[in-house]
């Protein structure tokens, strides 16, 4: 019997992956356990190995296309063996098919979009899918539902039937004051203009597209980059972030000088012993989990109108890439010494940038450092990591001006934090709280043998 080779569900919110790479060919042996191909999720590339010995056939999935979790993308087939039929819900809409048979047809939706648009009454039938054969993904629902908050109290329906005529709306014409001088500069009758902005509002934007303004030498064309893969999913859960969960952010300076003393003496003991030096953010790592295990709120998470106070503190370290940004994750971050924290960080960071991550290796996390600090930043403002409570922002270490505590003026190594928290589930004074008892043990790092 034919073995079906699928897609498979690495992580929990997956809904599609991309085919990066066939490794073998249609109609070439395999073996059981030998990999089959590479594809890509929103974090992380991995090798897809063979379920089966046989021939490779019936290849439905091509490079670069995005296909479902849990569909069928080929069959490894034994001698003597036809390839099945194919699934109607996989065969592709002809070109000739006529208009009113492509309008009739069902809407191939995911299960988690599903849930989604029921949980919030999003009509499937008005939503674009950008999935595999324009199949409706949770990014697309989640998309329609940013355009429904963005309306949101201005007594206007979302954007998705076409545009009408401003004149069709209201006796009066909106448009904004740059949109009525354009139309009167070029003759324009705004009742004839189709509005795009709020309630069909008119935009300068709307006028030059009608009457665009002449240019002395044609501009050079932009370099045209799709949203997709890591890039989308960015920026699909930091909107989602920044529309769903109110921030609080405060801002802390530590000084670095005895950190810095204790980081000196463990990478002496670590030279002598032939391993490598321990870094700032392994340093921090432990200090971060050392303050969540006395601030549960920071290591929550809100899901139906509950919050969960999380049993395991798992640290993600965001890592910088070429594509965007990745969060792998130290678990169990409070049960692990600053040695071993020190090479797990180096591990997750170097295999990041060559892009060896598993899913497990990002799975998990509960609290979110960024540190830009090595990038020269002194201080920024990071957006929470969904569904997590907090996310600290960690800048550069600066020597500064101070007062010591004999009324000195001194120059001390001084890095800022500044934490962003979930206003839901965080109260300025609990986030209060957590900093001061972090920036105590980053001052004075023999804390963190209490």
């Amino acid at each position: 019997m034919a073995v079906p080779v699928i897609m498979p569900k690495l992580e929990m919110s997956q809904e599609t992956s991309t085919v990066i790479e066939w490794l073998k060919q249609e109609g070439e042996h395999v073996e059981k356990g030998e990999p089959l191909l590479t594809v890509e999720t929103d974090k992380v590339t991995v090798d897809i190995e063979s379920p089966a010995t046989g021939t490779l056939a019936g290849v439905r999935a091509a490079p670069q296309e995005v296909v479902p979790v849990t569909q069928v993308i080929a069959y490894i087939l034994q001698p003597g063996e036809e390839l099945p039929e194919l699934s109607p819900a996989l065969v592709a809409v002809d070109a000739g098919e006529a208009p009113e048979e492509q309008g009739e047809r069902e809407v191939q939706v995911t299960p988690v979009a599903q849930r989604l648009a029921a949980s919030h009454e999003v009509d499937l039938s008005r939503v674009v899918g950008t999935g595999g054969g324009g199949r409706i993904t949770k990014a697309d629902v989640e998309l329609a539902l940013s355009a429904d908050q963005r309306f949101e109290g201005e007594g206007a329906t979302p954007v998705l039937p076409p545009l009408q005529p401003a004149r069709a709306l209201a006796g009066k014409v909106r448009a904004t004051p740059a949109a009525r001088r354009i139309a009167k500069e070029q003759g324009v009758d705004l009742t004839a203009v189709a509005g795009s902005g709020p309630r069909r509002r008119i935009q300068a934007a709307d006028l030059l597209a009608l009457t665009p303004v002449p240019l002395t030498a044609p501009a050079p064309p932009a370099e045209v980059i799709p949203l997709t893969g890591m890039r989308r999913t960015i920026a699909t859960r930091m909107t989602a972030s920044y529309q769903t969960a109110p921030h609080i952010t405060l801002t802390v300076r530590v000084d670095m000088s005895q950190l810095e003393e204790t980081r000196a003496q463990l990478n002496a003991k670590a030279e002598s012993e032939g391993l490598p030096h321990t870094s700032i953010t392994a340093l921090i790592v432990k200090a971060v989990a050392w303050a969540l295990r006395r601030h549960r709120w920071l290591n929550s998470t809100l899901q139906d109108e509950e919050v969960h106070l999380l049993p395991e503190i798992n640290v993600g370290v965001a890592v910088v890439l070429e594509s965007g940004l990745i969060v792998p994750v130290v678990h169990q971050a409070d049960r692990k010494s600053v040695s071993e924290i020190s090479t797990e960080v180096r591990d997750l960071t170097t295999r990041a940038r060559e892009g060896r991550l598993t899913p497990a290796d990002v799975a998990g996390g509960t609290f979110t450092i960024s540190n830009l600090g090595p990038f020269g930043v002194e201080q920024f403002t990071a957006i929470i990591n969904p569904p997590q409570a907090a996310i600290l922002a960690v800048g550069a270490v600066q020597p500064e001006v101070a007062v010591d505590d004999e009324g000195q003026v001194v120059v001390r190594p001084i890095m800022r934090m500044t934490l962003s928290a979930d206003h839901r589930i965080v109260d300025g004074a609990v986030a209060a709280r957590f900093l001061a008892d972090l920036r105590e043990a980053l001052e004075t790092p023999t804390l963190l043998l209490w």
